[in-house]
């Protein structure tokens, strides 16, 4: 491979080590990479998922961020705190404001709440180079917050992510340039990148494709006729390439469509769910509206419960592009009394609003008043926007089956 033809950065790819459990660890006054701290969804629910797990804990009884309460080990010294969502996105602020000292903000990419992407070209004259630079960065992250990073340092993106996962995490700081592919990359099982799914790694390994190494020397016509574009990227991939921009606005995107889902605490049966749809229209509609947008396209998915299991995902295009919550919520109860099979209960429930347009063009009917129906939202809006979320909600959205009050109170599914 001729890597004279690719691009070559300074980028870090830094990942919080156990971020939420290490900050709890820290409000507690605990060493967070010493003490067992499990950091619960909801501790009132013995199937709330384990969110994250301190190093120690995940050491000594492999708790991971898929275990449930029930299964953490009865052990007086496991700390077991609830989840706080706003304090994690705080700290996560927090970082990439400290980080903005070291680069400007169009060379940050944050990837997730506990990881970002820094690219450093130019700084050597200022910081050192870049091994230096990910050591004041990983050691001002532990000054200012308490907490433990991973850096991966790259030629480009995939390569200071990856080298990160297979290496930094056990070293602290790991460095990859296109020349340490063959040695630091090459060996690992296909799985072990970023992509590579079980359902893939079964596939590849049909193909006589188990590490990343036989990945890089296969035939690239081979992959790209099997997977496709999938297949080409996994090549360059296991080579090291990447030609993903390092600058830019990483936060600015163009909006495709609004969705909002949960999965529900209980079992809803089909009287109740109806309650629960059209709380997620609401929610929905007002983050058109908010953007200026309205939609044409209403999607419906429903997953029944465990016992059943199944569910069905259905859509309808309709003539005029809407905002308004109660046309997208007798649309999606259409689709919910054609589709339902009548005796599941129900324990997932998201509507999106998708095939967008700028409010500006969408036409009035000429029978409708369409304009009161749609400020009618826009002072709801309004009115939640000052006073807060729950300030004014439909009546419904106060029974049992309602979903707004408690959904209030959380960030992301999660307590904040």
């Amino acid at each position: 491979m001729d890597y004279s033809l690719y691009p070559r950065h300074d980028v870090l790819c830094i990942d919080m080590r156990s971020f939420y459990a290490s900050i709890e660890a820290v409000k507690l006054g605990l060493d967070p990479m010493k003490a067992m701290v499990a950091v619960v969804g909801d501790p009132n629910r013995s199937g709330s998922i384990v969110l994250a797990a301190s190093p120690a804990l995940k050491k000594k009884y492999g708790i991971s961020n898929v275990s449930r309460f029930f299964e953490l080990p009865k052990d007086p010294n496991i700390r077991i705190v609830p989840a706080h969502m706003a304090d994690y996105l705080q700290v996560s602020i927090e970082i990439t404001k400290l980080l903005l000292q070291y680069a400007p903000k169009e060379a940050i990419h944050p990837y997730s709440v506990d990881e970002v992407w820094v690219t450093v070209d130019g700084l050597q004259k200022i910081f050192g180079n870049r091994f230096e630079i990910a050591k004041k960065i990983k050691q001002d992250i532990l000054d200012c917050f308490g907490i433990t990073a991973s850096i991966g340092i790259g030629d480009n993106k995939f390569l200071a992510k990856v080298v990160m996962d297979l290496h930094g995490k056990k070293t602290g700081i790991a460095e990859c340039k296109y020349e340490d592919v063959k040695e630091k990359l090459w060996p690992f099982p296909v799985e072990a990148i970023w992509g590579i799914g079980s359902r893939l790694k079964r596939h590849l390994n049909r193909m006589g494709i188990v590490t990343l190494g036989q990945l890089a020397n296969y035939d690239l016509g081979q992959l790209k006729k099997r997977f496709g574009v999938m297949g080409e990227q996994m090549y360059w991939h296991a080579w090291g390439i990447d030609l993903s921009p390092v600058y830019g606005n990483f936060t600015k995107t163009e909006q495709k469509g609004f969705g909002h889902g949960i999965s529900l605490l209980r079992d809803y049966t089909k009287e109740e769910v109806a309650v629960c749809i059209l709380d997620l229209c609401e929610e929905v509609c007002r983050r058109a509206r908010t953007a200026r947008k309205a939609g044409r396209t209403i999607h419906l998915g429903i997953g029944y419960s465990k016992e059943t299991g199944g569910g069905f995902s259905r859509s309808r295009s309709i003539d005029l592009p809407t905002n308004v919550t109660m046309d997208v919520y007798d649309v999606c109860m259409r689709l919910f009394h054609e589709h339902y099979d009548g005796k599941s209960d129900i324990r997932r429930v998201y509507v999106t609003l998708t095939n967008l347009h700028d409010v500006g063009e969408t036409q009035l009917e000429l029978f409708e008043d369409r304009i009161k129906k749609t400020n009618i939202g826009y002072v709801m809006d309004a009115i939640r926007d000052k006073h807060g979320s729950t300030a004014i909600l439909r009546a419904s959205s106060y029974t049992d089956a309602g979903i707004s009050l408690d959904r209030s109170k959380k960030i992301g599914g999660h307590f904040a």
